[in-house]
Parts: C-alpha cells; structure tokens; sequence
C-alpha cells in the first residue's frame, strides 16, 4: 500500500519541491492555509494548524501515514520585528501538528534549521547545546524542544536547503540564476560559511531515516561547506553563466541586519552512519538542480 504523506506549509518551497521529489512513490497532500496551489499528481487540503482535534481528525479521515511538518515563519528580519507571531507559528502551531501525531501514532518529520548557534564554530553534531543569536533562531531552538516532548518518536531534521521557485516566492539558488541569466551583478556574502542541500536529497533521506525507524534530532545536510559567494560562483559554472558578475561581500559589513551566525554549516556524519552512504557534494547536487529544470520540473513549481 502507498504511504499517504500530509506536508504541512503546503504553499512553500520545501513542500512544493518536497512533493515533487516523492510523488511517484507516494500519494502526497499539500496541506494548505491562505494560498492555494495545484500541482500535477498531488493533492491538497484546506488545515488548521491552530486546532490539535482539528488536525487528529484531517489525518485520520484522510488516512494518512506520515506527516511533514515544513510551515514555519522563516524571515530573520521579520521574527525579530514581531517575535510573537514567530513564537505562535514557529513553536505553538509546531506542537499542535507534533500533539496530533502523538495521539494517533502517526511518523513525524519536523523541519528545523541550520540558524540555531552563534556561528563561531564549523561543522556542530547534533550533540552541541544551541547558541541562538536571533529571535527566528530562538523560536526554532524551542520548536524542536516543544516537538520532542510532545512526540518523543518525532524526527527532527535541521538543515539549509534550496530548489526551485515559485511565482511569489525566490529562493536563494533561484535569485542567483535569475540575475544572471538577466545580466546582473550581485553580491554574495564571502563570510557566510553553510553546508547546502537540495530538497530532493533531503526529501529522500527523510524518508529512509523513516524507514530505519530513525527519531530525535537529525542534520540533514550537504557534505561541503561552502561560503554563500563559492555557492554562487558554483551555481554560475554549472548553468553556464558569466560568475564575473559575482562580487564578494561581507556580511561583516551589513551593520544594520538583524544579528545572524556567519558559520551555520553542520556536520552530516550521524546521519552518513545511519544511511550508509553520503548524501552529496555541491557539485553533485547543482547538476540535479539544472536536470530539473531541463525535465521541466523547475517549470512546474515556477508557473505556480
């Protein structure tokens, strides 16, 4: 039988490429809050996030077998400006999804970050107490806490991922691509160290630690760490474009930003041990990002 996946934040880029990237082996619905999308070969529904019996009685009546949990307020700038609302919709609405699943049993994937130290360390295990620096930081720090306790069998992954764009919403991979296929110079930071992972690799490895039985906190991330400027001179060798366009920055010098780690990469070596394999270079992951696009699977995200 099918597994029947429910991805929360059904709207956004992660569950969009998400679903994409499992569809063929899984009946997925997107569940949705205030937009509404249609993607080929994938379901969607209306949810409530803020009601726990609401949400046990959307999975049960759609019998579903696992649930991902990718809605989150991601904006750094904008969490800090209104801490509240991330705290509700990062931590209060994360518990409800992880409370329902309890109830009934149901495999939890919780997506969390890369953003939760102070940045003055490489390549941090799972084991390393978190050091925030920001309210969005924060907020996820106490969502994976909230998570666990509320469904200690939940898997908890933190990573830093890219995929393709939709019509109202750039990624960080796809905002590089755009300017210079558009001729534009931009600026990327050369003191902004991270290890990157395409949605599609994570997607599948979620989906094997699934399988394993894998729970608690999990990176899930590429096995390169990178500065955002090398990413973007990387981007710019694989599609072919002009990476003289590119200009190292500096974070350093963007005083009025709200405070951010400049090192976010983490180490991929718990989840190598439990997979029994790698989860991919840069290299290898940007040449599945431009398949996608050439098979025309960019296209279908980008004209939503």
């Amino acid at each position: 039988m099918t597994a029947k996946v429910f991805i929360t934040g059904g709207s956004g880029l992660l569950a969009l490429n998400w679903a994409l990237a499992i569809r063929e082996s899984h009946t997925v619905t997107l569940g949705l809050h205030e937009r509404i999308v249609s993607l080929a070969g994938v379901q969607t529904q209306i949810v409530d996030l803020e009601s726990v019996e609401g949400l046990v009685q959307t999975f049960n009546e759609a019998q579903i077998s696992m649930v991902v949990h990718t809605a989150g307020f991601t904006s750094v700038e904008q969490c800090e400006a209104k801490p509240d609302l991330a705290g509700y919709i990062n931590v209060d609405l994360a518990g409800n999804v992880a409370k329902a699943c309890a109830k009934i049993g149901l495999p939890l994937i919780h997506i969390s970050t890369d953003h939760l130290f102070s940045g003055e360390m490489p390549l941090l295990a799972e084991t390393i107490p978190v050091t925030p620096v920001n309210v969005y930081g924060r907020t996820k720090a106490e969502a994976e806490l909230r998570v666990l306790d509320a469904h200690p069998e939940a898997l908890v992954l933190r990573t830093n991922f890219y995929g393709w764009r939709t019509s109202y919403r750039r990624s960080f991979s796809n905002m590089i691509v755009d300017k210079l296929r558009d001729g534009q110079k931009i600026s990327l930071f050369q003191d902004v160290f991270y290890t990157p992972i395409l949605v599609e690799m994570v997607a599948r490895a979620a989906h094997e630690l699934l399988d394993l039985k894998a729970t608690g906190i999990v990176n899930i991330i590429g096995d390169e760490r990178i500065s955002k400027y090398e990413f973007g001179i990387r981007i710019a060798e694989e599609f072919g474009l002009d990476a003289s366009l590119i200009k190292p920055g500096l974070l350093a010098d963007q005083v009025a930003l709200v405070q951010r780690p400049r090192d976010m990469s983490l180490s991929n070596q718990k989840a190598c041990k439990l997979l029994g394999r790698q989860l991919g270079s840069v290299a290898e992951h940007l040449s599945r990002l431009h398949q996608q696009e050439q098979s025309g699977l960019a296209r279908e995200i980008q004209s939503l």
